[in-house]
């Protein structure tokens, strides 16, 4: 099957370009240790990574190449390890309209990776098939992330753990259509569908994403973003004893 060109112009730029800032942590409800740049991030999560490079598409062309050599570097320019990602060991996907996710199927080899990640000085994401960068981070602070999310991975705080109580929460409110919503997420995925939220009744899949908001800072109390099936946004927050939903141009309050 032939793919569509890409730019190299775009895949130049992105190599030159490496984070300067340090990794961060954030221990829930879905644990996942970070780094963001001007135009790229790297998540961990307890299982997977997501990769959001600095045009879509770079994002398609892993996915159709279904392949990324992460490339672990002691110092600027010499390679000190490797890890091919391909079909045979991992599943590839864009998820929220624009990161690549690598899902590992052997969480040994996913620990692989995070041992050379907390360990060396930078990672080259780059092509599988060619000697050219996707984008370069740098590992500072990459150890103390890890060691937190390992914790909190192996505490129970899993990919598929409830950030509510069992019983869930449920929102209500709105303008002139009054609505009751209530998101779940789910123990066992159906794939890249993590979560569902029924709306008045109806039920719609949907899949969460913890950095919706890319390279900006989130709101204050943001918690997770489901987006639906249907191409719905819900932006849950949580801060102090409030509870909220936002859909649309309304926001909804806990009432249950």
């Amino acid at each position: 099957m032939s793919c569509k060109p890409i730019s190299l112009g775009m895949l130049l730029l992105a190599m030159a370009t490496t984070a300067s800032a340090e990794w961060s942590f954030s221990p829930g409800p879905n644990p996942n240790a970070f780094i963001q740049t001007g135009n790229m991030t790297l998540e961990l999560q307890c299982n997977r990574i997501r990769f959001a490079p600095a045009g879509y598409e770079e994002s398609q062309d892993i996915v159709d190449k279904q392949g990324l050599s992460i490339r672990f570097l002691k110092n600027g320019t010499t390679e000190v390890g490797a890890f091919q990602v391909g079909a045979e060991n991992a599943a590839l996907q864009i998820v929220d309209n624009y990161p690549v996710e690598v899902s590992f199927n052997s969480q040994q080899d996913y620990s692989f990776v995070l041992d050379q990640l907390a360990a060396n000085a930078s990672v080259n994401l780059s092509m599988i098939d060619q000697d050219v960068s996707y984008g370069i981070f740098d590992l500072k602070g990459s150890s103390a992330a890890i060691r937190s999310l390992r914790s909190a991975c192996e505490s129970g705080a899993s990919q598929g753990a409830s950030y509510e109580a069992p019983e869930g929460i449920v929102y209500c409110g709105g303008g002139a259509i009054k609505r009751v919503i209530e998101p779940v997420i789910l123990d066992n995925p159906e794939g890249e569908w993590d979560a569902r939220v029924t709306v008045n009744g109806e039920s719609i899949r949907a899949m969460t994403a913890y950095s919706y908001f890319g390279n900006s800072e989130p709101p204050t109390g943001f918690v997770v973003a489901l987006l639906g099936e249907d191409r719905s946004e819900f932006l849950i927050f949580s801060e102090g004893s409030a509870n909220w939903l936002e859909y649309g141009d309304y926001r909804y309050d806990q009432c249950n």
